[in-house]
C-alpha cells in the first residue's frame, strides 16, 4: 500500500486527508506498515490542514505519469538535503531549525510519524522543509541528477530476518537511485544500532559510488538524540554512525 492525498471539501474549504490506496499490480511492492495507534484530534488536524501545503507535488505516479522532474522552486537557492524515513520527525525538524538556509525533504510512509512531524513544524514555524508521504523510490524517479547535497538514513527498519535483507535500504536498487540524485562530494549519513545492518552498509554503499570517511560510535556534532536511539541505548545496543561522501568521479550509478 502507499499513502495518497485525498482532497475533500468541508464548509466550502478544501482539506487534504490521508487515504490508503492499494498499489496497482504494475507497481513495485511496498513493505511495512503505514498506520499505528489511533491519531489524536490535534494530529488529524495537522494532517487535514498542513500536509497538503508541505507535500511535494508531482511525485506520485497518478499525478505525474510522465515522471517529469519535481518542482523544487519552493526552496529557492537553498541547498537541498534529504531524510529517508524520518520516523517521528525529531531529526528532520531539528535540522530544519538549525539550518534555516537549507531546504530539507523528508520521506516517510507512516501516517503517525507524519502527523508527529507536522506538529513539530507548526510549533516551530518551520518553512524550509517539504514532505513526501510515501515511498522514497517514487521521489527518486522525479528528482534531478546531482541535486541532493546531504542525505540521512537514521535508524532504518533493520528487516532482521535473512530472507528480508533485500528490503533494506542499503541494497543496490535503493543505493544506486540515491547516488544518481546526490551531488559529487555530497554527504550520506547512516545511524543504526544493528551490527548486521552496519556490515551490509560497509559492503554495499561503496559499490554504489560512495566513499566511507568516518565510522564511529560517537554521533555527529549536530546530531539530536532521537527516540529510536534512546530505545537502543536503554536496551543495551550500541549505535554506529557512518559518514559517506559521494564519489566525485560519478561512480557506477552514472556509468
Amino acid at each position: 500500500m502507499t499513502i495518497r492525498l485525498g482532497l475533500v471539501r468541508r464548509g466550502g474549504k478544501q482539506r487534504h486527508l490521508i487515504t490508503d490506496d492499494l498499489v496497482s499490480p504494475d507497481r513495485r511492492n511496498f513493505y511495512g506498515r503505514i498506520r499505528g495507534k489511533t491519531l489524536r484530534a490535534s494530529q488529524k488536524t495537522y494532517l487535514a490542514e498542513d500536509l497538503g501545503g508541505l507535500s511535494l507535488q508531482g511525485v506520485h505516479r497518478d499525478d505525474n505519469p510522465e515522471r517529469l522532474p519535481v518542482d523544487l522552486s519552493r526552496f529557492g537557492q537553498r541547498s537541498l538535503w534529504l531524510e529517508i524515513g524520518f520516523g517521528g520527525g525529531e531529526h528532520l525538524a531539528y535540522m530544519a531549525e538549525l539550518y534555516p538556509d537549507v531546504g530539507i525533504v523528508g520521506c516517510e510512509p507512516f501516517v503517525n510519524g507524519i502527523a508527529m512531524l507536522l506538529g513539530k513544524v507548526r510549533a516551530a514555524g518551520l518553512d524550509n522543509l517539504a514532505i513526501h508521504p510515501g515511498d522514497v523510490r517514487d521521489l527518486f524517479e522525479v528528482l534531478p541528477n546531482r541535486v541532493v547535497q546531504r542525505a540521512f538514513l537514521n535508524y532504518p527498519d533493520p528487516w532482521p530476518k535473512n530472507r528480508h535483507h533485500r528490503r533494506r535500504f542499503v541494497t543496490p536498487d535503493y543505493l544506486h537511485a540515491l547516488a544518481r540524485v546526490m551531488a559529487p562530494g555530497a554527504e550520506f549519513r547512516i545511524a543504526t544500532d544493528i551490527p548486521d545492518y552496519v556490515r551490509q552498509a560497509l559492503a554495499e554503499v561503496p559499490q554504489a559510488g560512495f566513499d566511507l570517511v568516518l565510522h564511529s560510535g560517537i554521533a555527529w556534532e549536530d546530531w539530536p538524540s532521537t527516540r529510536y536511539e534512546q530505545k537502543a541505548l536503554r536496551e543495551g545496543r550500541v549505535p554506529d554512525y557512518l559518514t559517506y561522501v559521494r564519489d566525485a568521479g560519478g561512480g557506477p550509478a552514472e556509468r
